[in-house]
């Protein structure tokens, strides 16, 4: 649970987080309605700059909290500082098991969580694959997946530029994909399907905003999402199915 002061001190914030996007990155945001006002779900949006997850919250009434990368709580001072703002640092060289307990304590209080289904920052200002991880656990604990797609921040703060520069970026909220409930019986092909298809049809309608030069250079479909046992992805497995549910190979 957030801290009382900890919420007051984000109500404060977020005005002025707010106003300043807008001077100086013109920001806009599309559907924010979109984001389910209470209950679990987890926010799946495109990676683009360090501002990414200070970005998608800014119009959010709710409490967010993130599947963040582990390297940078590891400097003094910022790792307190992200955990006060809803940050949990995830290994994604390996599978983290205290992220994964963590990401399911969040859902099973029925909060949001935010993780960035490309693994890392696209270097080249294109939309990269998606792994499956969020798309597995989504299935797994039965939670709706809200895609966002960031637009413009590529060229506020490409990649190798030390600091952001004035730009227009654009936040757009798409409407929730409900998740099917799976059978009590289900193989670990079944799943890896159905994890691959929700990561697809996700990744489709992250793109469908995005201008043309920020889309991947039409690899076949199959390819648009990463072997999740190739490419460091985690293996997150619900609570009640943990002895179940293989891990996907």
């Amino acid at each position: 649970e957030t801290p009382p002061k900890m919420e007051f001190v984000i109500k404060v914030l977020r005005p002025v987080a707010r106003w300043l996007c807008r001077v100086l990155f013109k920001i806009e945001f599309f559907g924010v309605e979109n984001i389910p006002p209470s209950g679990a779900c987890i926010i799946t949006p495109n990676h683009l700059t360090y501002f990414d997850p200070i970005w998608i919250t800014i119009p959010i009434e709710r409490r967010v909290y993130y599947m963040a990368w582990d390297k940078p709580f590891e400097i003094p001072g910022l790792g307190l500082l992200m955990r006060s703002f809803g940050a949990f640092p995830v290994n994604l060289d390996s599978v983290d098991t205290g992220a994964q307990r963590e990401a399911q304590e969040t859902l099973r209080k029925g909060l949001a969580l935010v993780i960035f289904p490309e693994g890392g920052r696209t270097k080249t200002g294109k939309l990269m694959p998606f792994k499956m991880g969020a798309f597995r656990f989504a299935l797994t604990h039965e939670v709706p997946i809200v895609p966002v797609t960031i637009k413009g921040a590529e060229r506020v703060w490409p990649v190798g530029q030390t600091f952001p520069r004035a730009g227009r970026v654009t936040i757009t909220y798409h409407p929730p994909i409900e998740v099917e409930r799976l059978p009590e019986e289900i193989s670990r092909i079944e799943l890896k399907d159905k994890a691959r298809r929700l990561a697809r049809k996700t990744h489709d309608v992250v793109a469908s905003v995005l201008d043309p030069g920020s889309l991947p250079e039409e690899p076949p479909a199959e390819a648009l999402v990463l072997n999740p046992t190739r490419d460091g992805d985690i293996t997150l497995q619900s609570e009640s199915r943990a002895s179940k549910m293989p891990r996907l190979e």
